[in-house]
């Protein structure tokens, strides 16, 4: 079946477990479910209404503050962003705009109007929503063309090691988890798309766009 990030048709089965089989693209590296698991939209949704996102929850913004401290570090004062994916919860937009951007959200479910997908911005963020994509060369396309020339995309995201780890990975065993992605795949990407990308930590990657 071709890769659903860059169309490869060699992706070899990956992985097995009690409710999925996993393939991997040998071009890109994508690691995805097969497309016949991924769930319906309601039970996709019903997954979804039980994240407990609150912005007054100060560990959650500890936690996108591994994407917020160093991403904000590199933005110029007064920047436009939008957080796409923000969930039902919007925080890390709140974080921006208490350091003093303007911000945007986009949430295919929770904030589904796509006017703030018409223009441009100095920066994007997509907090633990990539893996969540069921078209990621669609998707991945649509958040390149957010960014404006010059500006920043910031993606929090847990990366895939070796097939010994993906076993035994609790990432993997949420149902709506089905692209994932590793250092060779952002890589892959970062080159076709003449990105400058840098990993921070063990799940955070900055790619800034060509001016």
């Amino acid at each position: 079946m071709p890769c659903p990030l860059c169309h490869h048709s060699d992706t070899p089965h990956y992985h097995q477990d009690k409710k999925r089989h996993y393939f991997q693209c040998n071009r890109c590296h994508l690691v995805f479910a097969d497309p016949n698991s991924l769930l319906p939209p309601n039970a996709e949704k019903q997954q979804y209404d039980q994240h407990q996102n609150n912005p007054a929850d100060m560990g959650y913004r500890k936690f996108l503050g591994r994407l917020a401290t160093p991403l904000l570090k590199r933005v110029q004062p007064n920047s436009q962003g939008l957080d796409f994916g923000c969930g039902p919860g919007p925080t890390l937009s709140l974080m921006c705009q208490e350091q003093g951007h303007q911000m945007a959200v986009y949430d295919p479910y929770f904030f589904p109007d796509r006017q703030p997908l018409r223009q441009q911005y100095d920066f994007v963020t997509c907090t633990e929503a990539i893996e969540h994509f069921y078209r990621p060369s669609r998707e991945w396309q649509l958040l390149l063309s957010l960014v404006k020339p010059g500006g920043t995309l910031g993606l929090m995201t847990k990366l895939v090691k070796d097939v010994d780890a993906f076993a035994n990975w609790h990432y993997k065993n949420d149902p709506t988890h089905v692209s994932f992605f590793s250092r060779l795949t952002f890589r892959y990407l970062a080159e076709q798309d003449n990105l400058q990308i840098e990993f921070i930590g063990n799940d955070v990657i900055l790619l800034q766009k060509s001016a």
